[in-house]
C-alpha cells in the first residue's frame, strides 16, 4: 500500500477478521480502539461517524467503505483499517457488500487535508491487488504491515 505518513496519517490501527454485522457495530468497535489509542472518549467518535454516515453511505464500491468524520480534540489524522469475517450490506452504490472498512478521523480544522486523505485512500483501495491482500490477511499485524510496507500477508 503506502506509508501512512505519506497520506498524512499519523496514527494507525488495524482490526482483522472482525465478526461485526452492522455499520453501528463497526463504528462502535473502531471508536473503542481508536479512542484508546488516541486517549479520547469513544462515544463522541462513534456519534460523529454515525452522524456522517446518515448524510449518505461512505461505501466506495468493490466491497470497500471509508467512513470519516472530523473530531474536535484531535490534532493529527488517524485511521483504523477493519477487515470483516463476512461482508455486510452497507448501502453501496454498486450493490456490493462491504468487508473492508477504513475509518478515518481528522482534526476539525483539517478541511483540505481531509479531502486529500479521502482521495489518497480511494486511490489505494481502487487497486484490486490491494483489496485482495487485505482480504487474505490473517491478523491485525499483517494488515499493519500491508498498510505500512505494502508487503503481502
Amino acid at each position: 500500500m503506502s506509508d501512512p505518513t505519506e497520506l498524512g496519517l499519523h496514527h494507525f490501527q488495524a482490526l482483522c477478521g472482525e465478526a461485526l454485522l452492522s455499520k453501528k457495530r463497526i463504528f462502535e468497535r473502531a471508536a473503542e480502539v481508536m479512542g484508546i489509542a488516541l486517549d479520547l472518549q469513544s462515544e463522541p467518535i462513534y456519534r460523529a461517524l454515525l452522524a456522517r454516515e446518515k448524510l449518505g453511505s461512505t461505501a466506495i464500491g468493490e466491497g470497500v467503505a471509508i467512513p470519516h468524520c472530523r473530531i474536535n480534540p484531535l490534532s493529527e489524522a488517524a485511521g483504523c483499517l477493519v477487515s470483516l469475517k463476512e461482508p455486510i450490506d452497507y448501502g453501496s452504490t454498486d450493490g456490493s457488500e462491504v468487508d473492508i472498512i477504513f475509518v478515518l478521523l481528522v482534526p476539525e480544522q483539517a478541511t483540505q487535508d481531509h479531502l486529500n486523505l479521502l482521495a489518497g485512500l480511494a486511490r489505494v483501495f481502487s487497486e484490486s491487488e490491494t483489496r485482495a491482500k487485505v482480504r487474505s490477511a490473517n491478523s491485525a499485524g499483517q494488515l499493519t504491515d500491508l498498510f505500512i510496507t505494502g508487503a503481502a500477508p
